[in-house]
């Protein structure tokens, strides 16, 4: 991997192309979320970031003199990529456009699970997310010398979007070089996300720039390698069930043996994504209400 970009700084990635890295390196985040501003003069900024002074006078001192942001593109509304288009938006004037507020996008089953309040989750999410105008999937976002395409991709986040220019794709944290994706219910979904993986590939991109870490030069490989590794996920849950009925945590103990303590609770969340996924199709069952809590057994 490539020395990370240092907060604060700005990488011209290509013509028309810059890179600003916000100051919120953590586990979860690598070095920190990556803004990236698209085009010359009046550009478009993809996910501002967490609200944090320091990065958003960084987005406005990327800017040569005399640039304005036109647009303000949202990935998905977790906390380290849409708060800080709210005050980006109040110092440019210009509108933020996402698929919709954080409940958008959600699968029928994990819309019934929130109902229910049985299924935990919400990490990190910005509950009060809501932008000026909705992109539906398809919709071309236009600007001063560029053009993108938004696609609904939901599985990490349901209200996520990725943007396609050109040969170049902005994948936010639906695809990822350094990690796979945390997919928590009721806001992640395993089929969703599988879907969305296979729009990616159908893009063709050349690189793919992502929400954290590196750049990925080869996006459908990496596509490829991360579905692969959640069939792999899939075979190990169902593995591990052939035995004794078990909850999430009690399965991902299991499974996710080289984890470190600290990230457990997130690979219960991503098991628990795989049991309701493996239930709706009938592979296996909860025993009682379908919740965070539920010990699930085999079909």
């Amino acid at each position: 991997m490539a020395d990370p970009l240092i907060a604060g700084q700005v990488r011209q990635v290509a013509p028309g192309l810059r890179q600003v890295l916000a100051p919120n390196p953590s586990p979860m985040t690598l070095h920190g979320t990556n803004t990236w501003i698209v085009g010359e003069g009046r550009v478009a900024v993809i996910d501002p970031g967490p609200a944090l002074p320091a990065h958003l006078a960084a987005i406005l001192a990327a800017l040569g003199p005399g640039e304005t942001v036109s647009h303000i593109l949202v990935t998905h509304a977790h906390l380290d990529h849409s708060p800080l288009a709210r005050p980006l938006a109040e110092v440019t004037g210009a509108p933020v456009l996402a698929y919709g507020d954080a409940l958008a996008g959600r699968s029928p089953v994990m819309a019934r699970l929130a109902a229910s309040g049985e299924g935990g989750g919400g990490e990190g999410v910005d509950a009060g997310f809501a932008p000026d105008a909705v992109l539906a999937d398809g919709a071309e976002v236009v600007g001063d010398g560029w053009q993108m395409t938004a696609l609904h991709t939901p599985g990490h986040f349901g209200n996520h979007l990725s943007f396609v220019w050109g040969e170049r794709l902005f994948t936010g944290d639906q695809v990822m070089g350094w990690s796979s994706s945390l997919i928590s219910p009721p806001d992640g979904d395993v089929a969703q996300y599988m879907a969305s993986l296979d729009r990616l590939a159908a893009a063709q991109a050349q690189v793919a720039h992502s929400g954290h870490g590196p750049d990925i030069p080869d996006p459908s490989a990496r596509i490829a390698e991360l579905a692969a590794h959640r069939r792999q996920r899939e075979a190990e849950v169902l593995a591990a069930l052939t035995g004794a009925p078990a909850d999430a945590p009690t399965l991902a103990a299991r499974i996710y043996t080289a984890t470190p303590p600290a990230l457990l609770g997130a690979a219960a969340r991503n098991v628990l994504a795989h049991l309701i996924d493996l239930s709706e199709r009938g592979l296996l069952a909860p025993q009682g209400v379908l919740s965070a809590e539920a010990v699930f057994e085999r079909g």
